[in-house]
Protein backbone atom coordinates (compact mmCIF):
# COMPACT_ATOMS: atom_id res chain seq x y z
CA UNK A 1 0.00 0.00 0.00
CA UNK A 2 2.46 2.33 1.08
CA UNK A 3 4.88 1.58 -2.24
CA UNK A 4 1.70 2.62 -4.10
CA UNK A 5 1.03 5.47 -2.83
CA UNK A 6 4.72 6.62 -3.25
CA UNK A 7 4.29 5.57 -6.80
CA UNK A 8 0.67 7.48 -7.30
CA UNK A 9 2.63 10.79 -5.32
CA UNK A 10 5.87 10.36 -8.01
CA UNK A 11 3.18 10.26 -10.90
CA UNK A 12 0.96 13.20 -9.62
CA UNK A 13 4.52 15.17 -8.90
CA UNK A 14 5.48 14.39 -12.87
CA UNK A 15 1.57 15.78 -14.08
CA UNK A 16 2.36 18.79 -11.68
CA UNK A 17 5.52 19.67 -13.08
CA UNK A 18 4.11 19.32 -16.69
CA UNK A 19 1.07 21.78 -15.81
CA UNK A 20 3.43 24.03 -14.51
CA UNK A 21 5.77 24.14 -17.33
CA UNK A 22 2.69 24.01 -19.80
CA UNK A 23 1.28 27.23 -18.75
CA UNK A 24 4.50 29.26 -18.82
CA UNK A 25 5.22 29.66 -22.72
CA UNK A 26 9.28 31.27 -23.26
CA UNK A 27 9.05 33.64 -26.44
CA UNK A 28 12.43 34.73 -27.80
CA UNK A 29 13.82 37.31 -30.21
CA UNK A 30 16.73 39.61 -30.74
CA UNK A 31 15.48 43.37 -30.57
CA UNK A 32 15.10 45.38 -28.00
CA UNK A 33 11.91 46.64 -26.12
CA UNK A 34 10.87 49.07 -27.86
CA UNK A 35 10.73 47.46 -31.31
CA UNK A 36 7.64 46.91 -33.10
CA UNK A 37 8.42 43.16 -33.01
CA UNK A 38 8.66 43.02 -29.20
CA UNK A 39 5.26 44.74 -29.36
CA UNK A 40 4.02 42.24 -31.87
CA UNK A 41 4.94 39.62 -28.66
CA UNK A 42 4.05 41.78 -25.94
CA UNK A 43 0.17 42.28 -27.37
CA UNK A 44 0.21 38.46 -27.98
CA UNK A 45 1.20 37.76 -24.25
CA UNK A 46 -1.06 40.53 -22.68
CA UNK A 47 -4.18 39.45 -24.53
CA UNK A 48 -3.49 35.72 -23.43
CA UNK A 49 -3.06 36.90 -19.87
CA UNK A 50 -6.58 38.80 -20.27
CA UNK A 51 -8.15 36.10 -21.49
CA UNK A 52 -7.37 33.88 -17.98
CA UNK A 53 -7.20 30.62 -19.48
CA UNK A 54 -3.93 29.41 -17.24
CA UNK A 55 -1.39 30.52 -19.65
CA UNK A 56 1.43 33.03 -19.81
CA UNK A 57 3.89 33.95 -21.89
CA UNK A 58 7.60 35.09 -20.97
CA UNK A 59 9.54 37.40 -23.46
CA UNK A 60 12.96 37.19 -23.43
CA UNK A 61 14.04 40.45 -25.88
CA UNK A 62 17.82 41.46 -27.13
CA UNK A 63 18.78 37.95 -27.86
CA UNK A 64 19.12 37.81 -24.05
CA UNK A 65 17.79 33.72 -24.39
CA UNK A 66 19.38 32.74 -28.28
CA UNK A 67 21.83 34.11 -30.12
CA UNK A 68 19.60 35.99 -33.17
CA UNK A 69 20.56 33.22 -35.69
CA UNK A 70 20.41 30.15 -33.41
CA UNK A 71 16.83 30.75 -32.50
CA UNK A 72 14.83 28.22 -35.30
CA UNK A 73 16.38 24.69 -34.07
CA UNK A 74 15.71 24.94 -30.51
CA UNK A 75 12.04 26.11 -31.41
CA UNK A 76 11.64 23.09 -33.59
CA UNK A 77 13.65 20.50 -31.07
CA UNK A 78 10.43 21.75 -28.51
CA UNK A 79 13.54 23.73 -26.33
CA UNK A 80 11.97 27.09 -27.07
CA UNK A 81 8.31 27.73 -27.33
CA UNK A 82 7.95 30.45 -29.44
CA UNK A 83 10.06 33.26 -31.17
CA UNK A 84 10.00 36.23 -33.55
CA UNK A 85 12.26 35.74 -36.02
CA UNK A 86 13.09 36.41 -39.77
CA UNK A 87 12.11 33.45 -41.65
CA UNK A 88 15.69 33.49 -44.14
CA UNK A 89 17.99 33.19 -41.00
CA UNK A 90 16.98 29.55 -41.11
CA UNK A 91 17.59 28.87 -44.69
CA UNK A 92 20.91 27.27 -44.12
CA UNK A 93 18.45 23.95 -42.90
CA UNK A 94 15.19 24.58 -45.30
CA UNK A 95 16.81 26.24 -48.13
CA UNK A 96 13.12 27.41 -49.75
CA UNK A 97 12.68 30.08 -47.22
CA UNK A 98 15.63 32.19 -48.56
CA UNK A 99 12.59 33.22 -50.83
CA UNK A 100 11.13 35.48 -47.93
CA UNK A 101 14.12 37.70 -48.45
CA UNK A 102 14.68 37.86 -51.94
CA UNK A 103 15.05 41.31 -53.45
CA UNK A 104 12.05 43.22 -55.22
CA UNK A 105 9.95 40.19 -55.12
CA UNK A 106 7.41 42.07 -52.65
CA UNK A 107 6.41 45.42 -54.02
CA UNK A 108 4.66 46.96 -50.89
CA UNK A 109 2.76 46.36 -47.74
CA UNK A 110 -0.37 45.62 -49.41
CA UNK A 111 1.06 42.90 -51.16
CA UNK A 112 3.01 41.89 -48.60
CA UNK A 113 0.08 40.86 -46.60
CA UNK A 114 -1.07 38.79 -49.75
CA UNK A 115 1.52 37.24 -50.15
CA UNK A 116 1.15 36.13 -46.41
CA UNK A 117 -2.32 34.26 -46.99
CA UNK A 118 -1.29 32.57 -50.52
CA UNK A 119 -0.60 29.79 -52.35
CA UNK A 120 2.86 30.39 -51.97
CA UNK A 121 2.92 30.79 -48.39
CA UNK A 122 0.92 27.71 -47.77
CA UNK A 123 3.81 25.75 -49.33
CA UNK A 124 6.30 27.53 -47.21
CA UNK A 125 4.20 27.11 -44.15
CA UNK A 126 4.52 23.13 -45.47
CA UNK A 127 8.00 22.86 -44.91
CA UNK A 128 8.33 24.83 -41.12
CA UNK A 129 5.56 21.56 -40.11
CA UNK A 130 8.20 18.79 -40.73
CA UNK A 131 10.54 20.89 -38.91
CA UNK A 132 7.15 20.72 -35.91
CA UNK A 133 6.81 24.91 -36.06
CA UNK A 134 3.64 26.46 -36.94
CA UNK A 135 3.08 30.23 -37.88
CA UNK A 136 1.03 32.23 -35.39
CA UNK A 137 1.56 35.80 -36.88
CA UNK A 138 2.37 36.53 -40.17
CA UNK A 139 4.55 39.54 -40.72
CA UNK A 140 6.42 41.06 -43.36
CA UNK A 141 8.87 44.23 -42.79
CA UNK A 142 10.67 46.97 -45.29
CA UNK A 143 13.71 48.09 -45.39
CA UNK A 144 16.52 49.86 -46.73
CA UNK A 145 20.23 50.55 -47.65
CA UNK A 146 22.45 52.72 -45.34
CA UNK A 147 25.88 54.35 -45.84
CA UNK A 148 28.78 55.03 -43.71
CA UNK A 149 30.11 57.70 -45.99
CA UNK A 150 28.28 58.25 -48.89
CA UNK A 151 23.96 57.64 -50.35
CA UNK A 152 23.46 53.75 -51.54
CA UNK A 153 20.32 53.97 -54.63
CA UNK A 154 22.20 51.98 -57.23
CA UNK A 155 23.95 48.49 -58.04
CA UNK A 156 27.32 50.61 -58.54
CA UNK A 157 27.39 52.35 -55.48
CA UNK A 158 28.39 49.40 -53.37
CA UNK A 159 30.69 48.28 -55.53
CA UNK A 160 33.79 47.48 -53.30
CA UNK A 161 32.16 48.43 -49.91
CA UNK A 162 31.89 45.99 -47.16
CA UNK A 163 28.35 45.54 -46.84
CA UNK A 164 25.83 43.59 -44.71
CA UNK A 165 22.53 42.21 -45.87
CA UNK A 166 20.42 39.55 -43.94
CA UNK A 167 20.29 36.90 -46.46
CA UNK A 168 22.08 34.71 -49.04
CA UNK A 169 19.69 36.23 -51.93
CA UNK A 170 20.53 40.13 -50.99
CA UNK A 171 23.99 38.80 -50.37
CA UNK A 172 24.31 37.07 -54.03
CA UNK A 173 22.65 40.38 -55.43
CA UNK A 174 25.40 42.68 -53.58
CA UNK A 175 28.18 40.78 -54.52
CA UNK A 176 26.73 40.55 -58.24
CA UNK A 177 27.13 44.49 -57.58
CA UNK A 178 30.69 44.52 -56.84
CA UNK A 179 30.36 44.62 -52.76
CA UNK A 180 32.25 42.55 -50.68
CA UNK A 181 30.15 40.78 -47.66
CA UNK A 182 30.19 40.42 -43.65
CA UNK A 183 27.85 37.96 -42.63
CA UNK A 184 26.07 39.68 -39.10
CA UNK A 185 22.74 39.85 -37.90
CA UNK A 186 21.09 43.37 -37.61
CA UNK A 187 22.15 43.64 -34.02
CA UNK A 188 25.49 43.35 -34.65
CA UNK A 189 25.30 46.48 -37.54
CA UNK A 190 26.26 49.47 -35.07
CA UNK A 191 29.26 47.89 -33.78
CA UNK A 192 30.40 46.61 -36.92
CA UNK A 193 30.00 50.32 -38.27
CA UNK A 194 31.62 51.71 -35.02
CA UNK A 195 34.71 49.45 -35.74
CA UNK A 196 35.08 50.06 -39.42
CA UNK A 197 33.95 46.74 -40.40
CA UNK A 198 30.79 47.61 -42.79
CA UNK A 199 31.01 50.36 -44.91
CA UNK A 200 27.31 49.61 -45.57
CA UNK A 201 24.31 47.78 -44.46
CA UNK A 202 20.58 46.94 -45.50
CA UNK A 203 17.60 45.86 -42.84
CA UNK A 204 14.68 47.01 -41.81
CA UNK A 205 13.21 50.11 -40.84
CA UNK A 206 12.30 48.65 -37.55
CA UNK A 207 16.07 47.47 -36.88
CA UNK A 208 18.05 50.81 -38.35
CA UNK A 209 16.16 52.80 -35.53
CA UNK A 210 15.41 50.21 -32.52
CA UNK A 211 19.52 49.93 -32.81
CA UNK A 212 20.71 53.67 -33.83
CA UNK A 213 22.14 52.67 -36.51
CA UNK A 214 21.66 56.37 -37.18
CA UNK A 215 24.20 57.45 -34.92
CA UNK A 216 27.01 55.81 -37.43
CA UNK A 217 26.42 56.39 -40.79
CA UNK A 218 26.22 59.73 -43.34
CA UNK A 219 23.23 58.74 -45.42
CA UNK A 220 19.79 56.79 -45.10
CA UNK A 221 17.96 55.16 -47.82
CA UNK A 222 14.75 54.32 -46.64
CA UNK A 223 11.57 52.24 -47.97
CA UNK A 224 9.27 54.69 -50.01
CA UNK A 225 7.29 54.49 -53.45
CA UNK A 226 9.51 51.43 -54.14
CA UNK A 227 11.14 49.37 -51.55
CA UNK A 228 13.54 46.58 -52.73
CA UNK A 229 14.03 44.93 -49.17
CA UNK A 230 11.01 42.93 -47.50
CA UNK A 231 12.08 40.27 -44.92
CA UNK A 232 8.60 37.50 -43.63
CA UNK A 233 9.53 38.03 -39.69
CA UNK A 234 6.50 36.02 -38.72
CA UNK A 235 5.81 34.97 -34.79
CA UNK A 236 6.63 31.10 -34.74
CA UNK A 237 5.40 28.63 -32.24
CA UNK A 238 7.10 24.80 -31.96
CA UNK A 239 3.47 23.10 -33.43
CA UNK A 240 3.93 20.13 -30.64
CA UNK A 241 3.91 22.49 -27.68
CA UNK A 242 0.58 24.10 -29.08
CA UNK A 243 -1.15 21.00 -29.36
CA UNK A 244 -0.49 20.29 -26.27
CA UNK A 245 -2.12 23.04 -24.74
CA UNK A 246 -6.00 22.35 -24.18
CA UNK A 247 -8.77 24.25 -26.19
CA UNK A 248 -8.71 27.21 -24.59
CA UNK A 249 -5.52 28.16 -24.32
CA UNK A 250 -5.84 27.53 -28.23
CA UNK A 251 -8.64 29.66 -28.33
CA UNK A 252 -6.77 32.72 -26.88
CA UNK A 253 -3.38 32.41 -28.50
CA UNK A 254 -5.23 32.26 -32.38
CA UNK A 255 -7.49 35.35 -31.02
CA UNK A 256 -4.41 37.34 -29.59
CA UNK A 257 -2.69 36.31 -32.90
CA UNK A 258 -4.89 37.54 -35.35
CA UNK A 259 -5.26 41.08 -33.16
CA UNK A 260 -1.65 41.10 -33.43
CA UNK A 261 -1.03 40.54 -37.30
CA UNK A 262 -3.41 43.08 -37.95
CA UNK A 263 -1.35 45.34 -35.59
CA UNK A 264 1.78 44.31 -37.40
CA UNK A 265 0.63 45.26 -40.99
CA UNK A 266 -0.77 48.65 -39.50
CA UNK A 267 2.75 49.80 -37.82
CA UNK A 268 4.95 48.19 -40.73
CA UNK A 269 3.18 51.00 -42.69
CA UNK A 270 4.26 53.59 -39.93
CA UNK A 271 8.00 52.34 -39.10
CA UNK A 272 8.99 53.25 -42.81
CA UNK A 273 7.93 57.09 -42.06
CA UNK A 274 8.83 57.05 -38.93
CA UNK A 275 12.29 55.90 -39.39
CA UNK A 276 12.93 58.76 -42.28
CA UNK A 277 12.12 61.42 -39.19
CA UNK A 278 14.54 59.46 -37.20
CA UNK A 279 17.07 59.51 -39.27
CA UNK A 280 16.71 63.15 -40.51
CA UNK A 281 16.50 64.74 -37.44
CA UNK A 282 20.14 62.83 -36.50
CA UNK A 283 21.57 64.64 -39.16
CA UNK A 284 21.74 62.19 -42.00
CA UNK A 285 20.85 62.63 -45.58
CA UNK A 286 18.06 61.03 -46.96
CA UNK A 287 18.35 59.78 -50.09
CA UNK A 288 15.30 58.16 -52.63
CA UNK A 289 15.69 55.70 -54.95
CA UNK A 290 13.75 56.36 -57.87
CA UNK A 291 11.97 53.53 -60.13
CA UNK A 292 14.48 53.33 -62.33
CA UNK A 293 17.17 52.45 -59.85
CA UNK A 294 14.62 49.37 -58.11
CA UNK A 295 14.60 48.42 -61.64
CA UNK A 296 18.37 48.42 -62.37
CA UNK A 297 18.92 46.20 -59.03
CA UNK A 298 15.58 44.06 -59.99
CA UNK A 299 17.51 43.76 -63.50
CA UNK A 300 20.26 42.51 -61.15
CA UNK A 301 18.37 40.04 -58.56
CA UNK A 302 17.22 38.13 -61.63
CA UNK A 303 20.88 37.30 -62.91
CA UNK A 304 22.21 36.43 -59.28
CA UNK A 305 19.64 35.99 -56.59
CA UNK A 306 16.87 34.48 -58.30
CA UNK A 307 18.93 32.39 -61.01
CA UNK A 308 20.90 30.81 -58.09
CA UNK A 309 17.59 29.79 -55.78
CA UNK A 310 16.05 28.21 -58.60
CA UNK A 311 19.32 26.22 -59.58
CA UNK A 312 19.98 24.98 -56.23
CA UNK A 313 16.67 24.54 -54.86
CA UNK A 314 14.22 21.43 -55.07
CA UNK A 315 10.91 23.18 -56.40
CA UNK A 316 12.81 26.16 -56.75
CA UNK A 317 11.03 27.96 -60.58
CA UNK A 318 7.47 26.33 -59.03
CA UNK A 319 8.15 28.06 -55.63
CA UNK A 320 9.46 31.42 -57.23
CA UNK A 321 6.34 30.97 -59.93
CA UNK A 322 3.55 30.75 -56.78
CA UNK A 323 5.71 33.86 -55.53
CA UNK A 324 5.18 35.96 -58.75
CA UNK A 325 2.29 35.05 -59.26
CA UNK A 326 0.82 37.15 -56.40
CA UNK A 327 -0.46 40.65 -57.36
Amino acid sequence: MKSTLLAAAAIASIFSIHSAQASELRLSHQWSTKDIRHNVAQMVADEVAAADVDLTIKIFPSKSLFKPREQYKPLSRGQLDMTVFPLSYAGGQRPAFNLTLMPGLVKNHDHASRLSDSSFMDELKAEMEKDDVMVLVDGYLAGGFVGKDKCITRPEDVSGLQTRAAGKSFEQMLVGAGASIASMASSEIYSAMQTGVLDAANTSSSSFVSYRIFEQVSCYTPAGDVALWFLYQPLLMNKSTFEGLNSSQQESLLAAAEKAEAFYLSQAKIQDAASVEVFREAGVEIAEMTPADFKAWRALAKDTAYKSFVESVPNGQFLLDLALSVE
